[in-house]
C-alpha cells in the first residue's frame, strides 16, 4: 500500500504499538511503588484481615503480569469488578474501578475531559495566532524597533511563571477593571455564552504562557526560510514582500510550528495543572494530582494513558498536517 493511505495505515499502526508500550511502562511503574496499597485503601483502623480482604478483592496478590492482563482484557473487552457485596460489569474500554470511590475510572474521565478539552483547546487557537502572528511580524520587521520590542513581550512571556500570568490577570481584569466574572467552569451544553465568558481569562494565562515560544520558533523559521534562494529569486522577479511573507516564506516556516504544537496540545491536556488550579478548573490534571496524593492507582494509570493518547493523537495529525504544509516531506 502506498501513498496517503498507506501513510495513514502506517501511522496509526505505530500509534496502537506506541500506545501499548505506555501502558506497560505506566502500569509497571505506578504498581511496582513502594508501599501497601491494600492498607492506604483500607484506612489506617483496618485490621490486617481487613487488609487482606481489600488486597483479595483489589487482585493485589496476583502476578504483576496478570493483573495487567486483567487491565488489557478491560480495555478491549469489559471486566466483571467485585465491590464487596456485589458483582458489578465495566463496559469497555474500562480502566478499572477508582480505590476510594467504586467509580469507573472511565466515567472519571468522561466528566472531567471536557473541562480540560475547552481549556486547551481555547487556549491553543490564542497562542497560535498570538505566537505565530507576533513570530512573523518580527521577522519581517528584523532590525526595526518592532522586532525588538516584540522579542522584549516575548522573552518577558517566557520568563513570567504562568500562575503569575494568571494572578495579575484576575486581580487587573476582575478585581480593578471587572471585565469579566471571576472563572467559574459552567458546561457548554448548559450555557454556551457563559461557558465561554468564564474560560476567556483561562484560555489567555495558557496562551500568553505558550505563545512567546511559538513566537521565537516561528521568527527563526521565518528568518531560515527568508534566506533561502527560492525567496531570493521572487524578490528578484518583482513578487512584493507581502506576498513573499504570507504565501511562500510562512508555508516553509510552519513544519516545525506544527510539530511544537502537537507536543503542546498533546501535554496540555493534563499539564495545564497550575491553570485548573488557579482557577478552580475540575480537569484532568486537578484529578490527576489528587490522585497521586491518595494513591488512587487505578485512577492515575487511566489518566496517564488517557493524556499518552492525546500526545500520540496529536503527533499522528501532526505528521499529516507536516506533510500537507511542506510538499518536500515523503510519505514514508
Amino acid at each position: 500500500m502506498s501513498g496517503f493511505a498507506g501513510f495513514a495505515l502506517r501511522r496509526t499502526v505505530g500509534a496502537v504499538i506506541t500506545l501499548l508500550a505506555i501502558s506497560v511502562i505506566v502500569y509497571v511503574v505506578f504498581y511496582v511503588t513502594p508501599g501497601n496499597v491494600a492498607h492506604i485503601t483500607c484506612g489506617p483502623r483496618c485490621s490486617p484481615e481487613q487488609v487482606h480482604q481489600v488486597a483479595r478483592q483489589l487482585r493485589l496478590d496476583d502476578p504483576l503480569y496478570v493483573r495487567y492482563w486483567h487491565f488489557l482484557e478491560g480495555v478491549f473487552v469489559g471486566q466483571d469488578y467485585s465491590t464487596g457485596t456485589s458483582v458489578g460489569h465495566c463496559s469497555a474500554p474500562c480502566l478499572g474501578l477508582s480505590y476510594q470511590t467504586d467509580q469507573q475510572v472511565t466515567q472519571i474521565i468522561l466528566t472531567k475531559l471536557p473541562v480540560s478539552l475547552s481549556l486547551v483547546i481555547g487556549a491553543m487557537v490564542l497562542w497560535l495566532l498570538l505566537g505565530v502572528g507576533t513570530g512573523v511580524l518580527s521577522a519581517w520587521r528584523r532590525g526595526r524597533f518592532t522586532e525588538r520590542a516584540l522579542t522584549g513581550l516575548t522573552l518577558a512571556g517566557i520568563s513570567t511563571p504562568v500562575f503569575v500570568i494568571g494572578l495579575v490577570l484576575m486581580i487587573v481584569v476582575c478585581g480593578q477593571l471587572d471585565l469579566l466574572p471571576f472563572p467559574e467552569y459552567v458546561p457548554f451544553t448548559d450555557d454556551p455564552e457563559q461557558w465561554a465568558w468564564n474560560l476567556v481569562l483561562p484560555w489567555l494565562t495558557l496562551a500568553l504562557a505558550e505563545a512567546a515560544y511559538f513566537a521565537r520558533l516561528t521568527r527563526a523559521s521565518m528568518l531560515e526560510t527568508l534566506a533561502e534562494d527560492h525567496v531570493r529569486t521572487f524578490r528578484a522577479y518583482g513578487v512584493g514582500e507581502r506576498s513573499i511573507v504570507g504565501r511562500h516564506a510562512l508555508r516553509g516556516a510552519l513544519a516545525p510550528v506544527i510539530a511544537l504544537n502537537a507536543n503542546d496540545l498533546g501535554s496540555s491536556v493534563g499539564g495545564a495543572v497550575l491553570i485548573e488550579t488557579l482557577f478552580g478548573l475540575p480537569g484532568i490534571g486537578q484529578e490527576l494530582v489528587h490522585a497521586v496524593t491518595v494513591v488512587d492507582l487505578p485512577v492515575v494509570v487511566g489518566m496517564v494513558l488517557v493524556i499518552g493518547f492525546f500526545v500520540v493523537l496529536a503527533n499522528a495529525v501532526a505528521d499529516v498536517l507536516y506533510a500537507l504544509a511542506d510538499r518536500r516531506v515523503v510519505l514514508t
